[in-house]
Formats: structure tokens, sequence, C-alpha cells
């Protein structure tokens, strides 16, 4: 009888003490309990959120809560902040992917509480201090690459006549043709603003290298993900790997969700 007062008195310690904690620390304990179902998208320069429509599809599917910034393109700090406004929509914890000038973006956003894995699509993954166009430069540039020159007002568009050979060999030319009318055009001062913290350095990521990338050099992606201990997957794809395999992408998406749940 001793033993079973004792057992229940501690039991209800331990209830107490976890529910004080949950009051105080909100958010945190309450994470700790969920799976991660919270994907939001960070698309990157010369594109837009709709690109990643296959792979919202797939995720969705699985009962994934899927959402696609759209980021403005127009400063890194403005893109950190169109970033956070929807993670901070999100009613739990989050994997945060970034494709091409995304990884930038999602490198310096994800330092938010509610992130708890980062996807790298070849994408740029900067240490503190470097900028995108630093790392871009590493390597020579395919001959197929079409990025342009900033024009006269600083801002950066892909070169329409090699956006399918250099964007996006895997699609059809027709749907190549139509991202490069519709291209998202981005001011230069992306390309050289440094990151201030790498949210890697933190927290798990993922990297995906397109193997035949003409935009970002494949070689680049993989040093980047290596430097940022990322664990690397390759995919035979061009610079648009999320619109041409977009099962394979979503595979480590969901790889990081399930990972980071098995982690809380």
């Amino acid at each position: 009888m001793k033993n079973t007062l004792l057992k229940n008195k501690l039991k209800s310690g331990f209830i107490i003490a976890i529910t004080a904690l949950s009051t105080t620390f909100g958010f945190s304990i309450q994470a700790s309990a969920q799976a991660v179902k919270n994907i939001v998208v960070v698309h990157g320069a010369f594109a837009d959120g709709s690109g990643f429509k296959k792979v919202f599809d797939i995720l969705t599917k699985k009962g994934y809560n899927v959402s696609i910034v759209q980021n403005p393109l127009t400063s890194l700090k403005d893109d950190v902040d169109a970033t956070n406004r929807i993670v901070d929509q999100q009613n739990g914890p989050v994997i945060l992917v970034g494709h091409s000038w995304g990884g930038a973006v999602i490198t310096e956003a994800g330092v938010n509480q509610k992130v708890v894995g980062l996807v790298y699509v070849a994408a740029f993954a900067p240490d503190n201090g470097q900028t995108a166009g630093q790392l871009i430069s590493a390597l020579p540039p395919a001959p197929e690459n079409g990025i342009l020159p900033p024009d006269e007002k600083g801002i950066v568009y892909y070169d329409k006549a090699k956006f399918h050979a250099g964007f996006a060999a895997d699609l059809s030319k027709a749907d190549a043709d139509f991202m490069a009318a519709s291209q998202g055009p981005i001011f230069v001062q992306c390309f050289t603003a440094p990151i201030t913290e790498a949210a890697w350095k933190n927290k798990p990521s993922y990297g995906i290298v397109a193997t035949e990338d003409k935009a970002i050099n494949p070689e680049i992606e993989r040093n980047m993900y290596k430097h940022a201990g990322a664990k690397i997957t390759e995919i035979k794809g061009s610079h648009a790997v999320f619109i041409s395999h977009p099962d394979e992408v979503a595979k480590v998406i969901i790889e990081a969700a399930e990972n980071a749940s098995k982690a809380k």
C-alpha cells in the first residue's frame, strides 16, 4: 500500500512538473511531442514557387502541410523576411527547403526557432560571411550558363536563348520557353549580401546535387554541402531538378522530416 501511494505521488509530481514546463516554455515543449509535418519551400532566382507544384502534390498526399514562399528576389533581407512570415504562421516545427538562390535564403532564415531541418535543392549553402556571388564564381561556369550581367538598374536576368540548355535541359523546350518568359529576375545585391548566421551549423541539413546542372556547377554544390556537413543525394537532373525529378526531391524532404521527428 505504501509503495502504491509513493508511486502515485511521484507520478502526480511528474505530471505537475511537465505541465509547468509546458506553460513556461510554450512552443518548445509542445513541438518536441509533434511529428514534423510542416514543409516551407523557398524558390530561387529566375523562377517562382509554382515550379514546385509536383513536389507539393506528392507531399500533401502523404499528409504534409506544404507552404510555398513567393520571395521578392529584391535583397537577402527581403527574401528572409518573406520566408519568416510564412514560417511563423506554421503550427509546429518546420523543414525549410531552398532551391538555388533560395538556399542562401534558408541558410539565413533557418535560425528561426521553428525550423528543425534544411533541404538544399541544387542550392547555395553559404558559410558565415560568404555570399552567393562568391560561391557561384568558385569554379568556371558551364558554356550553357545563361546568367547575364546586371542591367543599369542592378537587375539580373537569365538569357532566354540559353534557358533550355542552361536551366532546364531535362524539360521540354516548350516548358523551358515558358519558364524563360515568366522568369523572376533578381537584384544583384542578393548575390553580394553575406550570410550573418548559417543555420546549418546548428541544424541538420540535406543537399541535393543536380549532376547535370549548368547554372550552378555540380562540384560547387558538392563542396558546399560537404562543408556544411549535409547528407548528400545526387540526382541526374538539370538545375530544374525539382520539376524533372519531383519524386526523388520529395523523398529527400520526407527523409529530413522523418529524421527530425525521430530526433525529438
